[in-house]
């Protein structure tokens, strides 16, 4: 019971310390916030569902090695919890690129004004938003 209780707490350690980023949550419950607040063209729309369904389908498959791990380690010692947390833990920090990946794309289809929008609710919310590098048309 000791083991387990250790378990959660390292785990939610791990979580704490995984939400500095700003992410928009491409492929969460959120998308229908999303296109409200950005205010998506048809074609952004378009991208964020079939972006939403990938992520979804790679996070499943982290999803699936996690709970798995889980099983697999139900009656395991401390020690060994200690190594099953640092793989736990790498699976959760690849669903995590997995999302920054995809909200880094849907960023870089975002208008001036809507990148914008993005910058001051990431300051108002006090986290780090996830900066996308556009060329400068000279012309």
């Amino acid at each position: 019971m000791k083991a387990t209780i250790f378990f959660l707490y390292l785990m939610c350690g791990f979580y704490g310390m995984a939400q500095m980023d700003c992410i928009l949550g491409v492929g969460g419950r959120d998308n229908d916030a999303i296109i409200k607040v950005f205010e998506l063209t048809e074609e952004q729309q378009e991208n964020l569902k079939n972006w939403s369904a990938e992520v979804k389908i790679r996070n499943d498959v982290f999803k699936e090695k996690a709970k798995y791990l889980m099983k697999q380690n139900e009656e395991s010692s401390p020690e060994v919890l200690i190594e099953v947390s640092k793989k736990y833990q790498s699976y959760i920090d690849s669903m995590a690129n997995n999302v920054r990946l995809i909200d880094k794309r849907l960023l870089g289809t975002f208008s001036q004004a809507q990148y914008d929008r993005y910058l001051k609710l990431c300051s108002q919310l006090t986290l780090r938003p996830i900066y996308i590098y556009r060329s400068v048309d000279e012309n």
